[in-house]
This record gives structure tokens, sequence and C-alpha cells, in this order.
């Protein structure tokens, strides 16, 4: 079945009004007709409108709820992934891909080693890019809820922002112990608020991890091999979402 995101109010009782791009989606791509049914969410809460087209306007398609249902998609546990900018178009396949695996929030972390400098118009420009493709990943894998890109941070701003988060970690090459790893990720329980902190090319410098550390962020080892920036959240976020889903079975 096909799902779209639509904002609260467009959600009246048992009516739905889907607006915007989705309606020439709908219209000229699926060639949905009244009587189809498709779903919709509103990108915040869980829930899941099982919805029967009425009709299709010019400028919305009018739908009726048949069935309010709380969707089982998400992670029982929130991720969220402060990522260090990487360079060129990097980050969309990571913004992607982690919303893909049930990141909550994906967090730009301008790190000193990061080579990309972004001024006020660019960042803003990226942002919107970057929010477009959560949502479009959100829609693919099947999301309730369209996770969040925040604006860019500093590390500081980032581990003031992680500061009451249940477990951060720091991946880290230099870091050992990879059995204190595992006890790590193997004590992740649904409920909990999971920071993880990816350096960007080039890594973080070592005082950026001392300065870490101290902040009660564990530095934590990922393997005898050094994952590329776009590589080592993502392998992160598939381990951890390894461990909530299976304690929450």
């Amino acid at each position: 079945m096909y799902h779209f995101f639509v904002e609260e109010h467009q959600i009246q009782g048992d009516a739905v009004r889907i607006e915007g791009n989705d309606v020439k989606h709908i219209k000229n791509v699926l060639r949905m007709k009244a009587g189809e049914e498709l779903a919709v969410g509103n990108g915040v809460d869980r829930k899941e409108y099982r919805c029967r087209i009425e009709e299709l306007l010019a400028d919305s398609v009018v739908c009726r709820v048949l069935a309010v249902e709380e969707a089982d998609t998400e992670l029982p546990a929130r991720i969220f992934l402060f990522q260090g900018l990487p360079k060129g178009d990097k980050m969309e396949t990571i913004v992607q891909k982690a919303v893909e695996l049930g990141a909550y929030e994906v967090i730009p972390v301008a790190a000193r080693r990061c080579v990309v400098k972004l001024d006020e118009k660019k960042a803003k420009s990226k942002m919107a890019r970057w929010q477009a493709i959560s949502e479009a990943a959100a829609k693919q894998s099947g999301r309730r809820i369209i996770p969040e890109v925040k604006g860019v941070m500093t590390m500081k701003e980032a581990m003031a922002y992680a500061a009451d988060m249940d477990v951060r970690l720091i991946p880290y090459e230099r870091a050992e112990g990879m059995e204190k790893t595992r006890d790590i990720i193997r004590s992740l329980r649904p409920g909990q608020d999971i920071a993880v902190f990816i350096g960007p090319e080039g890594g973080f410098e070592e005082d950026e991890v001392d300065m870490a550390a101290e902040a009660g962020i564990c530095p934590v080892t990922m393997g005898k091999r050094i994952l590329r920036t776009e590589t080592a959240g993502l392998a992160m976020l598939a381990w951890m979402v390894y461990q909530l889903e299976e304690s929450s079975i």
C-alpha cells in the first residue's frame, strides 16, 4: 500500500486532504483512482491512517479514513546520529540510509577536520535538501515519522544537545576493547535515547575525543579496520537496530 505524509491539520475526523507534490504523484505517476486505498501519516506520531480515495481534485486528493492503527515500524529506542560534515554529496547518502535504518534524528556536526564550510545561505539550502531526502526515505522504508535533520552544530553544541541522553558513544580508531563495545551494544534497551558521534573524513582530533570522554561520551572501537565516515555511522546503526529489535521481541 502506498504511504504519504500530510500535516496534522489535513486530517479532520475521518476526512483527509492530501495536497502539494503528492497530488501529481498520485494522479499522474501512480494513476490511482477513486475507490483505491492508501495509507497516510502525519510524520509526528506513530499512527497510520488507512484511507479510501473519495475525490481527485485539481490541487488535492480527498480521502476517507477507514481505520487507524499504531504502526510498529519505529525502533523501540531513539537513536540520534551526530554526523561530522563530509565532503561532496555524502551527507545525502548518510541521511537517506540512516533514516531507512531507523534513526530518530540526524545532527550535522562541524568538527575541526571538516573540509566543508557552510555559510548561512548554503546551510539553508543544504538543510532543505537533507530534510526532503529524510522524508523520501521515510516514505520508502515505511516509517511513520519523518526524522528531523537538525541545523549544523559545533562539537560543543552537539555534546550539550546530547548531555541528557541515556547512552552516548563516539567510535574512535584509537579506542581499544571490542568486548567493551559489544557489552554496551548488548545493554541497549527500549525507551532509551542513544547518541552516536561520527567523525568527518580524517576523523575527530584527539582532543575532541578527550573532550567528549570528559563529558561522559564513551569512546568505542568498531573493529580492526578504519571505516569511512559514510560507512561508520551506518555500521553502528545497523548493529544497534539488530540489538534493539531483538530485545523487544
